[in-house]
């Protein structure tokens, strides 16, 4: 335990370890919002599609499966967050002494407006956790049904009913604009840390940085920009019948 211990303060005491651990941490976070990413567009498919995926989230070994991703995601959120701001303080401090060269110049504003879009996107996190998370609208909260003896959230109703509401969808074209901006810089900074972007593939990891950020601004806004329109609308009939045959049970949120 104690070797252990000591191991995490040299790496935390170092401005390589939190560097590495600002990569590692961002590279998991990045396959997190692809895979998420993927399930929310279920809902194109079929609002039986969605509602499945959501219970088998919720299901996966016996239900310990959500809790174990979300502490998982929860630890590698605030050690990406903790490590991010520890490094900015750091070079704030350094500043004048050490980096007086017009490319360490440069990192550093890319460095402020990654720290403030950063701490942007938090807040639009803790609001996308409370919208669809927490539930703490009873409307979107009540929206179960019941399917060969099952009982679940009806995930396809529940998102498009969110969504109908004109300030939430703007504050999610802000939030995630801010993300894919935020993700845009940083995706290119994984590889430069973990030492394998060089003079000849900067390009090209820029550019991948990008088009990352792109698919993802396209696929989580496509959600509730449609859903506002009126391009995929609830069944409401069968949300009728399902809410009809559904007692108040206890909650099961998704991620």
């Amino acid at each position: 335990m104690n070797s252990l211990l000591r191991l995490v303060n040299r790496i935390w005491g170092s401005s390589i370890g939190k560097k590495w651990i600002v990569a590692i941490t961002g590279a998991l976070l990045v396959f997190f919002l692809l895979a998420h990413m993927a399930g929310n567009l279920l809902i194109f498919q079929s609002s039986e599609a969605i509602n499945e995926y959501a219970y088998f989230l919720h299901h996966m070994l016996h239900g310990w499966g959500i809790w174990i991703s979300r502490i998982g995601l929860l630890t590698m959120f605030v050690l990406h967050i903790a490590a991010t701001i520890s490094l900015t303080l750091h070079n704030r401090q350094a500043r004048g002494q050490q980096y007086a060269y017009e490319t360490t110049v440069q990192a550093s504003k890319s460095s402020r407006i990654m720290i403030w879009s950063g701490l942007t996107v938090i807040a639009f996190v803790f609001f996308h956790i409370f919208h669809f998370t927490v539930r703490l609208d009873p409307e979107l909260a009540g929206m179960k049904e019941v399917v060969d003896g099952k009982e679940r959230h009806d995930v396809h109703r529940m998102v498009i009913t969110g969504f109908q509401k004109p300030a939430v969808v703007v504050f999610y074209l802000i939030g995630v604009t801010l993300l894919c901006s935020h993700l845009s810089h940083g995706i290119a900074s994984i590889f430069q840390t973990i030492g394998i972007r060089s003079k000849g593939t900067r390009d090209p990891f820029k550019a991948l940085g990008w088009a990352i950020s792109i698919a993802l601004w396209i696929g989580f806004l496509a959600v509730p920009l449609t859903s506002i329109f009126g391009i995929i609308e609830t069944d409401e009939q069968g949300s009728a019948k399902s809410a009809a045959l559904i007692e108040p049970v206890a909650d099961e949120s998704s991620i």
